[in-house]
C-alpha cells in the first residue's frame, strides 16, 4: 500500500473530521505517516485493536464504521431476521470508547439493524451475558483490555455470547474487505436512532439480571471475616464487583480510592494489567493499613483479575494466572459436589498442566483448546447441543476465569467473588491462599511458569516474528537439564510430532500459528505471535521436585530458547 497516497487521500476528504485533519497536518515525522497508512488496521479472528488516531492503520470513527458496516452486512447475509434480533454494544473507560460505541450503533441503526447500547461503561462479561439474555444476533465490545491509554479495540460476539470463532470471523473479514470507501458509510445520530426506536438503551434491568446470574454460582458468606482490598484499575469493574461482593455478604471490602473512578488516562497505572505487580502498589499500601487478607484487581474491561496474597513471612505475593487457576479449579470442584460425573474443565494449550492434573484428581475430564477464551466458549456451546460434557470451569494463564453457564467469555466479576469465597474457606481452616497453593505443590509437584513478550512493531517487526517462527519449525531442540523432548506440536500445520516414536498425528483443533515443545516431565515451552499486539510471546512451564529445582530449570530453558532467538 502506498502510504503517501493514503495520507493525501485522507487530507483530500471533505468529510474528514476536523480534529483528525489537524492531527494529520501536525505530523512532521515521515515514519509516523508511514506507520499510519502503510496498511489497514487489521481485523483478525481476535477482533481489531490499535492506537487511536487519524489513518487507516488507527482506531477512529471511520475504521470503526467500516468494521460495523461489514458486521451488519454479514449478519443480514446470514439471516434476514437478524435486523430484528439486533446487536448489543458495550464499552469500557478508555478515551473515545463511548464515541466508537455510538458510531457502531449509528451505522447498524442506519442499516435497519437494531442496536442495544449500554447507557454507561459495562464489563465485557456482561455484554456476553446480555447477548444471550436478549437473544441477539451478536455483540460488540469497545475495549483494548489492558493496553496503554493510546490504544482501543473492537471485539465481535456471536449469538451464543462468545467471541467469533475462526469460520464466522473469516466470513466477516471477507465482508469487511469488500468495503472500499470508509468515508461514505451511512450513519445516524444517537438521537435519531432513539427516536426511531432502532437504537435502544440497556441499563439497570440487565445489571440486575447479570448480578443474579453471577451470585447464583457462588456460596453466600453473610458473616465472612475476610478482609479484601479491591482495585478496578480505573475501569468498568468498580460497580459490578462491589455489588456482587456486597450481596454475597463480604462487608470488609476496601477500594483503592485513587483507582476507583473511570479514567482513560489510567493515571496511576499506565499499563493497567493485573499481571503487572506495579499496578498493585497503592493496593499493597492500603492492604497494610487495613490488614487485608487478599488484594484483587480487575483490568479495564473487567474480564481478567489478578490476586495478591501474603506468604509465610507476611510479604505480598502476586499470584500468576496459572496459580490462581489451579487454586480455583481445586476449590470449585471439591466444594461443588453436585456436579455430574461428566464434568469438564477447559484450559488453553499455553496454560500450566497443574490445573489439569488437579482437575483429574477430582474426577473431571480436561480439555485443551487454542489460546483465547473464545475457544472455551465454543466448547461450552457445543456441549449444550451434544450433552457430552457438563462445563464446570474454564481458564487461561492470562488471568481469565469462568464458572457457570450464563456467559461465554471470561468474567472477572464471578472470579472475584469465587476468590473471596475461596479465601474465606481457607481462612476458616487457619490457612492463607499462599499456604493452600503450597499444599497443591506438595501434592502434585512444583510448577513454575513465565512469559517473555518480545515487542516487534511495524513492517520490520512482522518480518522478524515470521522469521523466528519459521526457524523454530525446523530447529532440532534436544531437551534441557534432565528433561527430554517427547513431542513437538505445530498447530498451524495441524501436526503433532511424537519425537520418541517418530510418528505424526493430526491435531484436532483449528489451525493457529503456535509451536509447542513438550518434555517428558510435564515441562514445555511454546511460541505464539499475539493476535492483538505487535508481540511474539514465548511461554514457559517447568516442573521440579522443589521450588528451587523448578526455578533453576526454568532459567536454563529460558536461556536456551532466547539464545536461539
Amino acid at each position: 500500500m502506498d502510504y503517501k497516497k493514503g495520507y493525501q487521500n485522507w487530507l483530500n476528504q471533505p468529510k474528514l473530521d476536523g480534529v483528525l485533519r489537524q492531527e494529520l497536518l501536525a505530523i512532521t515525522d515521515e515514519k509516523e505517516i508511514e506507520d499510519r497508512f502503510y496498511t489497514d488496521l487489521e481485523f483478525g479472528t481476535g477482533g481489531m485493536r490499535g492506537k487511536m488516531g487519524a489513518g487507516n492503520n488507527r482506531m477512529n470513527i471511520y475504521t470503526v464504521a467500516k468494521v460495523t458496516y461489514g458486521l451488519g452486512k454479514y449478519l443480514l447475509r446470514q439471516d434476514i431476521q437478524n435486523w430484528e434480533k439486533g446487536v448489543v454494544i458495550a464499552y469500557d473507560s478508555r478515551h473515545n470508547s463511548r464515541k466508537f460505541a455510538e458510531t457502531a450503533a449509528g451505522v447498524l441503526g442506519k442499516m435497519g439493524v437494531a442496536a442495544y447500547l449500554f447507557e454507561e461503561l459495562r464489563p465485557t462479561p456482561e455484554l456476553s451475558f446480555a447477548v444471550r439474555e436478549l437473544k441477539a444476533a451478536g455483540g460488540i465490545v469497545i475495549t483494548a483490555s489492558h493496553n496503554p491509554k493510546e490504544y482501543n479495540g473492537y471485539k465481535v460476539y456471536g449469538p451464543d455470547g462468545g467471541q467469533m470463532v475462526t469460520a464466522s470471523a473469516d466470513a466477516l473479514i471477507a465482508e469487511i474487505a469488500r468495503i472500499t470507501d470508509i468515508f461514505d458509510i451511512p450513519i445516524m445520530t444517537l438521537a435519531e436512532g432513539r427516536n426511531q426506536k432502532i437504537i435502544k438503551m440497556v441499563g439497570e434491568k440487565m445489571d440486575n439480571a447479570f448480578t443474579a446470574a453471577v451470585t447464583s454460582i457462588c456460596i453466600p458468606n453473610p458473616n465472612s471475616e475476610v478482609k479484601v482490598v479491591y482495585t478496578p484499575l480505573h475501569g468498568s469493574g468498580n460497580q459490578p464487583v462491589r455489588r456482587v461482593l456486597a450481596e454475597l455478604g463480604y462487608q470488609h471490602v476496601t477500594v483503592v480510592a485513587e483507582q476507583e473512578l473511570p479514567d482513560g488516562d489510567f493515571t496511576t497505572a499506565p499499563y493497567p494489567n493485573p499481571e503487572d505487580r506495579s499496578v498493585f502498589t497503592l493496593a499493597m499500601a492500603l492492604a497494610d493499613e487495613c490488614g487485608a487478607d487478599i488484594i484483587i484487581g480487575t483490568d479495564p474491561d473487567c474480564d481478567r483479575v489478578g490476586v495478591v496474597g501474603r506468604n509465610k513471612k507476611g510479604d505480598f505475593e502476586v499470584f500468576t494466572g496459572n496459580q490462581t487457576g489451579a487454586l480455583l479449579v481445586d476449590y470449585y470442584l471439591k466444594t461443588r459436589t453436585d456436579l455430574p460425573k461428566n464434568k469438564v474443565v477447559i484450559k488453553t494449550i499455553v496454560t500450566s498442566e497443574l490445573g489439569g492434573i488437579v482437575a483429574k484428581s477430582h474426577g473431571a475430564k480436561v480439555l485443551d483448546v487454542l489460546t483465547g477464551f473464545k475457544y472455551i466458549g465454543e466448547c461450552m456451546t457445543d456441549f449444550d447441543k451434544t450433552g457430552d460434557y457438563t462445563f464446570a470451569f474454564g481458564y487461561e494463564e492470562s488471568y481469565g476465569y469462568l464458572a457457570g453457564n450464563y456467559a461465554r467469555d471470561k468474567d472477572a466479576v464471578v472470579a472475584s467473588a469465587l476468590i473471596c469465597e475461596m479465601t474465606d474457606y481457607y481462612k476458616k481452616q487457619g490457612m492463607s491462599l499462599y499456604e493452600a497453593l503450597q499444599s497443591l505443590y506438595e501434592k502434585h509437584g512444583y510448577f513454575i511458569e513465565d512469559v517473555v513478550a518480545l515487542t516487534l512493531e511495524g513492517i520490520a517487526g512482522k518480518t522478524k516474528i515470521t522469521a523466528i517462527m519459521e526457524k523454530f519449525r525446523t530447529v532440532n531442540f534436544p531437551g534441557f537439564a534432565d528433561a527430554k523432548l517427547i513431542c513437538f506440536n505445530d498447530y498451524e500445520a495441524g501436526i503433532s510430532n511424537d519425537v520418541t516414536a517418530g510418528t505424526k498425528t493430526k491435531i484436532d483443533l483449528p489451525k493457529s500459528n503456535v509451536l509447542k515443545f513438550v518434555f517428558d516431565d510435564y515441562s514445555w515451552f511454546a511460541l505464539r505471535p499475539s493476535g492483538t499486539e505487535p508481540k511474539l510471546k514465548i511461554y514457559f512451564s517447568v516442573t521440579g521436585k522443589t521450588w528451587e529445582e523448578a526455578t533453576a530449570k526454568k532459567e536454563l530453558l529460558k536461556k536456551q530458547v532466547t539464545d536461539l532467538i
